[in-house]
């Protein structure tokens, strides 16, 4: 019995050396497992950063793009809306309405007055004074063009709703009216800077379809393509 003691002895003692060793490399193991977690972490994050910033970059570019296109949008309608606005000629006779014309002097100097407001870009001043000449003369010859400078008053003061209210109903009295494309181009603006993409779409449509040949197809064409 004597004899075996120190045989137990040794042999515990080399269990628990062996338990040792195991124990080691089982921490190793972990230890290592930890270290490839901890890295492949880091490559996610480091992938999730990288896909944040080029979605930043690129919703950048599409904000700067649409900023662009309502900029271009902008100049386009101002020039519509000037490039052939009536002025009271100097020697008093009736202005250049496109071929309309008030039968009643007052009437004229009542529009006239109005134009000349809008003309120098008192367009607070023109919707009121065009809001007067509409009820003073509701079925003037010269309405349907009150009626676009009106629209384009209230463009111009960014009251878009009003605006867009105000063509329609230009647009629906008097379609074949030589501004109604413009009138188009103008609510098309007005539903751009009140981010309905949607509708402005839709109307730039309608220009190409109902006014083919006319100046604000071309325009409602390029503005179609930058809002595909």
């Amino acid at each position: 019995m004597s004899d075996r003691v120190p045989y137990l002895r040794t042999l515990m003692a080399a269990a628990g050396l062996a338990c040792a060793v195991l124990s080691s490399t089982a921490h190793a193991f972990s230890d290592d497992e930890a270290r490839n977690a901890i890295l492949d972490l880091r490559k996610q994050l480091q992938q999730m950063n990288d896909i944040n910033n080029r979605a930043r970059m690129q919703l950048n570019d599409q904000i700067q793009s649409l900023q662009q296109q309502v900029t271009e949008l902008r100049n386009q309608i101002e020039q519509v809306t000037h490039q052939a606005v009536p002025r009271a000629p100097a020697n008093g006779s009736q202005s250049d309405t496109g071929g309309a014309t008030a039968g009643d002097p007052q009437e004229q100097a009542t529009y006239d007055g109005a134009i000349e407001r809008f003309r120098a870009g008192q367009y607070k001043d023109a919707a009121e004074a065009l809001t007067a000449f509409l009820a003073l003369y509701p079925n003037s010859q010269l309405a349907p063009t009150a009626q676009f400078y009106l629209g384009s008053s209230r463009y111009a003061t960014k009251d878009y709703r009003g605006a867009i209210e105000q063509l329609q109903t230009m647009i629906k009295n008097a379609p074949d009216n030589p501004r109604a494309p413009d009138a188009l181009l103008v609510i098309a603006g007005s539903q751009i800077e009140m981010n309905n993409r949607t509708g402005a779409k839709a109307t730039l449509q309608r220009i190409v379809k109902d006014y083919p040949s006319t100046p604000a197809a071309d325009t409602a064409k390029n503005r179609l393509q930058l809002l595909q």
